[in-house]
């Protein structure tokens, strides 16, 4: 089975005890120390099922694949987009091509056109 970037992962890398709440971090795009803020609270306002959360989800969570980590923090942000709103992301995308599409339009047209200068420039060029 191939690593896929929508999946919730344990993140090693950055764990402190298990890499649960890094991995939820991860995953959501919040602050790992808020999330490991809340775990504590949960915890001392709680009964203790936090913690046996915290243990199943350690257990039955795979780790994250080397293949999956990051090479840029925008490459996260995109990422953690997708997990939150494939919707958005795919329309973001979208968008971003058809604006790429209309400036390489602009540029072929003012490329072709019979633009006299530019037409000499290319001449010299040669």
């Amino acid at each position: 089975m191939t690593p896929r970037h929508t999946k919730f992962y344990l993140d090693k890398q950055n764990k402190k005890w298990l890499g649960v709440c890094a991995g939820i971090a991860d995953y959501t795009g919040l602050d790992v120390t808020l999330i490991r803020l809340g775990m504590l609270l949960l915890t001392f306002m709680g009964s203790g099922m936090p913690i046996a959360a915290y243990f199943i989800i350690a257990w039955m969570a795979p780790s994250k694949p080397h293949e999956l980590k990051y090479e840029t923090p925008e490459q996260a942000k995109f990422w953690q987009g997708v997990r939150a709103s494939p919707a958005r992301t795919v329309r973001d995308v979208r968008s971003r091509f058809r604006e790429i599409d209309r400036r390489l339009a602009e540029v072929e047209t003012y490329v072709t056109s019979s633009n006299g200068r530019l037409a000499r420039e290319i001449e010299q060029l040669r």
